[in-house]
């Protein structure tokens, strides 16, 4: 039986036999089984340590005979011991794949009856952008009241079509990150990327649909400069592509290309709109709250959690619900019958993206409320009279 309580030394022992794996394996490679072993008989002191590759039959071979020759043993006993020990390694690797599989793929919280139902009636109760950000308040997002319900819708629209984005300003030390990070609490994990610094490559190495309808926060622009474009072709175009030159396993060179699709959707923080008005264009800009009463209303609150006073159950239930609304949101297509009839002002600055953005923040607070009307459907019935078949179809009245 192969023992692999220790990662590093997996014991196999037999009556006649005691092998020792050193090192343990690797699991990158399943056309070779190459391992470091010592091996002896039990209780003794002759030793014989070496490196083979367990499904090369011609090393295989020579070490039976090597190690007959050097423990007194017969070879059939130490063949019968080699092959067993093949088998359990191959065995506990391919577990060691799946563990791997199991731990890099996307963790997905599976929501009970009850936390579902919560969230729905959450979803159809009246005046819900008032209850939504007074919720945002209870989970420990304080003061910002149009920033954070902003930011939220903002975050929310995610899950649709065409995503919003938002760049948080202001000066040094006024909260910026600090209120990105803390209505970015209120989105699932599995619903995010965070971003300190990443390397202008690295995004085309994600998987392919890895980052689809993923919220991407960034801490600080100033540090991401690098990453800025392929940022904004995801932002316009929903997916960067990049061709790299790749060597098969044969060694011929072959040119193969590298997409990542979206959408996603764009939160990051600085000091200087200026520098990044190629990303400004295409976001929402938050302009953090300076004023002596927010000053005020934040001391306020780190001297109740100074002295103990903070209710930290009623935030964690605050941010686990906001969570679980996110979660029950469903993909769909918002239809805006007025939309024709909108117009800005004449002396709105740039106004082709502004309108844009305009148009999509109303389908993503309609996208939010998606449960605050049921549709009102009629059934059609279809015979079909060749093959006496019939279909029901759902279409929408007026």
């Amino acid at each position: 039986m192969l023992n692999t309580t220790n990662p590093n030394s997996y014991e196999y022992h037999t009556k006649h036999l005691q092998v020792n794996i050193l090192g343990g394996m690797k699991t990158n490679k399943l056309e070779s089984l190459r391992i470091t072993m010592s091996i002896q008989k039990p209780e003794s002191y002759n030793v014989l340590r070496h490196s083979l590759d367990l499904y090369n039959d011609n090393q295989v071979e020579k070490f039976t005979r090597k190690i007959a020759e050097r423990l007194e043993i017969g070879t059939s006993v130490t063949r019968r011991t080699l092959q067993d020990l093949t088998k359990e390694l191959e065995n506990y690797r391919f577990l060691l794949l799946e563990k791997e599989a199991s731990a890099n793929a996307p963790y997905r919280k599976e929501l009970s009856a009850r936390e579902i139902k919560e969230a729905e009636t959450f979803l159809r109760s009246k005046d819900l952008l008032k209850k939504t950000n007074k919720l945002i308040g209870q989970s420990g997002v304080i003061g910002e009241e149009n920033n954070r319900q902003t930011m939220f819708l903002i975050f929310t629209s995610r899950k649709t079509n065409n995503p919003l984005h938002c760049i948080s300003l202001g000066s040094s030390g006024t909260g910026k990150t600090h209120l990105q990070s803390k209505v970015a609490e209120l989105i699932p994990e599995e619903d995010k990327v965070e971003i300190t610094v990443l390397s202008a490559n690295a995004f085309y190495y994600f998987n392919r649909t890895e980052l689809q309808h993923k919220l991407i926060l960034i801490e600080d622009l100033d540090g991401a400069e690098s990453v800025l474009y392929p940022l904004r072709e995801l932002q316009s175009k929903k997916r960067i592509t990049k061709t790299v030159v790749h060597k098969d396993s044969k060694g011929t060179t072959k040119t193969i290309h590298l997409t990542v699709e979206g959408p996603v959707s764009v939160a990051g923080c600085t000091t200087q709109e200026s520098i990044y008005e190629d990303n400004s264009n295409r976001s929402f800009l938050l302009y953090i709250d300076e004023s002596e009463i927010q000053d005020k209303k934040i001391m306020d609150y780190q001297r109740l959690i100074s002295a103990g006073k903070v209710n930290g159950e009623k935030e964690h239930n605050a941010k686990e619900l906001l969570k679980n609304v996110q979660r029950v949101l469903k993909p769909i297509k918002v239809i805006n019958p007025y939309a024709e009839f909108l117009e800005l002002p004449k002396s709105v600055f740039k106004p082709r993206r502004t309108n844009s953005h305009y148009l999509q923040f109303i389908e993503a607070i309609t996208f939010y409320k998606q449960y605050q009307r049921e549709s009102n459907m009629t059934k059609i019935l279809e015979r079909n009279t060749s093959k006496q078949k019939s279909r029901i179809y759902r279409k929408p009245t007026n």
